[in-house]
């Protein structure tokens, strides 16, 4: 029997047309993303027999942390690396680096991505960047044999394949937050885009001759903040400002001598020293507003809530203000999104950061992960939205999770475990938290970062980098 809908004829047998395809249960589990969390995903779908593809928008495994390649991770190796990978790589005759060395970001590519992406072979696709996903032959809202179809997925070049479920790890690094405090891009932000960087440049490297003997003014309260203002420490002849909306930087400089990885303790000691010593000057209570180029540089105009305004002139901007999920790919798939974060509904409560620092945050998986539209998670950084206390420990607990609920070993599935480090930014205090509310929320697609600093043998903490 057919019936008339106001926007066309449809059919019982409807769905059959479509399954008469693709056979869904045939179809792989597609990964989108070769960072560290996406090919760990990979892993455990590899262990567990299932089929898979990765697509990785990049040239390379780890694209993302490759641009931040010149920046030493607060965690050493042991921390840094899934369980899975790490049983795939060696059955590959791989030798792990030293436990206690605190890589790099061009090392965690090299060291790891890149030989795990080696080792999972041509089920890695580079340069296949994801521009939609719906399911084949239904829009957002048409329900019935909605279960019962594949994903469709539609590449940058127009190419479209099929999916029995789809594990999103795309992470956050290609859609960072804006420069105004409000949310909202400040006046004339794009118009001088070419003078505003975002989170990491090389600073002591290759970009060391667009920083050198130039007064820059970071943005941000958060880690990529700190270690592009020390960077900036070691250049002769250098201004610098740094502008946050806290009224002081006490989260930033964090656990100090206590916190559980040294790296990042003494990232926010050294920092502080700085500020002290007159090198570093750091505006708090600063609403980035307005910016205008100037000819000479760019004037920067903070407004704060009460109305009142100060201007500062600078020859550079760095926008170290963290970054924002980009959901326009699944705009066709049926969402629960958090309203306030954008993460899913159910995870939300978890990571609040008005509640929770990333050391208090409970264990997750695949339950919290779901949404209403079955086959699809979003994890790692991206499951987070804007919730900047992502680690990448949890990620790892989040892709074994998920995996495991594919495969239909819910049992395993609902075993989530997580043991965080509950110092420096993960400090649960309540007065830090109140500092993150007004704080921006920075750090790099989950990874919480230092300046480059020679060995330090962390004994304690979970994996917090990449």
């Amino acid at each position: 029997m057919m019936s008339d809908g106001c926007c066309g004829t449809t059919t019982p047998s409807e769905a059959e047309q479509f399954t008469a395809g693709p056979e869904t249960s045939t179809l792989p589990v597609v990964v989108i993303g070769a960072g560290p969390i996406g090919l760990a995903a990979a892993a455990h779908l590899a262990e567990r027999g299932l089929g898979f593809l990765i697509l990785e928008a990049g040239g390379q495994a780890g694209a993302s942390i490759a641009k931040w390649g010149h920046v030493r991770v607060f965690s050493p190796w042991r921390y840094n690396i899934d369980p899975a990978a790490r049983r795939l790589l060696e059955e590959a005759g791989w030798q792990a680096p030293d436990e206690d060395w605190l890589p790099t970001g061009a090392e965690l590519v090299d060291d790891y991505l890149a030989p795990l992406a080696k080792a999972l072979g041509d089920r890695v696709r580079l340069n296949a960047e994801v521009t939609a996903i719906t399911r084949l032959g239904f829009d957002r809202v048409r329900t019935n044999g909605r279960e019962d179809v594949p994903f469709l997925i539609r590449l940058q070049d127009g190419e479209e394949l099929y999916a029995r479920a789809i594990i999103d790890a795309s992470g956050t690094y290609t859609s960072p937050n804006v420069l105004g405090a409000s949310g909202l891009p400040a006046h004339g932000e794009a118009e001088v885009a070419q003078l505003i960087d975002h989170a990491l440049p090389d600073v002591l490297g290759a970009d060391r001759a667009t920083y050198e003997g130039k007064h820059t003014l970071v943005v941000g309260a958060g880690h990529s903040a700190a270690t592009t203002l020390l960077a900036l420490a070691q250049l002769e002849n250098t201004p610098i400002t740094w502008a946050i909306r806290a009224g002081n930087a006490s989260r930033t400089y964090g656990g100090g001598d206590a916190d559980a990885l040294p790296a990042r303790g003494a990232l926010g000691s050294r920092l502080h020293a700085l500020v002290e010593s007159g090198r570093i000057t750091l505006l708090t209570g600063f609403y980035t507003h307005r910016v205008r180029g100037t000819g000479q540089g760019v004037e920067v105009v903070s407004r704060d809530p009460s109305g009142a305004e100060r201007t500062i002139a600078v020859d550079r901007i760095v926008s170290a203000t963290g970054y924002r999920p980009d959901h326009s790919i699944a705009s066709e798939l049926r969402l629960d999104l958090d309203p306030v974060l954008g993460s899913t509904r159910a995870l939300a409560p978890l990571i609040d950061p008005n509640q929770h620092s990333c050391g208090t945050v409970p264990p997750h998986g695949a339950d919290e992960l779901a949404h209403p539209e079955p086959g699809y998670y979003a994890i790692g950084v991206k499951s987070y939205g804007r919730a900047p206390t992502f680690l990448m420990a949890t990620g790892y607990e989040q892709a074994r999770s998920v995996v495991a609920a594919l495969a239909g070993d819910w049992e395993a599935a609902r075993d989530v475990q997580l043991d965080l480090p509950e110092t420096g930014v993960c400090s649960s205090n309540l007065a830090e938290a109140q500092e993150q509310r007004v704080g921006l929320a920075t750090g790099i697609s989950g990874g919480l970062l230092s300046a480059p600093l020679p060995l330090v043998t962390a004994s304690t903490g979970g994996g917090c980098c990449g």
